[in-house]
């Protein structure tokens, strides 16, 4: 049983919306998950929601907007600011239009993990198969670009 989680050597995703950086799996877990998300400069995920999580971020550089809610209110978000998602809430994080935002998310299980997507990478095939990215160039190009957990 690990304890300890080095952040150096991360496992990349380079989605078409931000790039993610696995630390801790959920299969290596009883009901969470975590990761780095990386926002280019005017970067943001699609607006989402998580039914089965709760999410908690830690604001780690750069500035931006958290959008949430049914009416997409915006919030700033600066370094040292922490951000709660509860589950099925609409959200996402849009960097700066002229700088990266980098955050440590974690992603905490409602109900235990979800069974139909046990790692990261079932998540993450999923996540392509719903968006219609092609899993392979999400992780093989983050991979040999950086060199990096792969």
């Amino acid at each position: 049983m690990r304890y300890v989680y080095a952040t150096s050597k991360l496992k990349r995703y380079s989605f078409p919306t931000h790039t993610n950086e696995l630390v801790i799996d959920r299969s290596e877990s009883a009901a969470s998950e975590v990761f780095i998300v990386l926002l280019e400069p005017g970067q943001a995920p699609p607006v989402h929601e998580h039914p089965d999580a709760e999410q908690l971020f830690y604001i780690i550089e750069g500035e931006g907007s958290l959008v949430i809610g049914k009416r997409k209110k915006r919030y700033s978000v600066k370094p040292g600011d922490v951000v709660r998602i509860p589950p099925s809430t609409p959200h996402s994080v849009v960097s700066r239009p002229d700088k990266p935002l980098k955050y440590l998310a974690i992603d905490c299980f409602v109900n235990g993990k979800p069974a139909e997507e046990p790692t990261w990478d079932e998540h993450v095939k999923a996540l392509c198969k719903r968006q219609g990215w092609d899993y392979n160039k999400v992780v093989v190009a983050s991979c040999s670009e950086k060199k990096r957990g792969c």
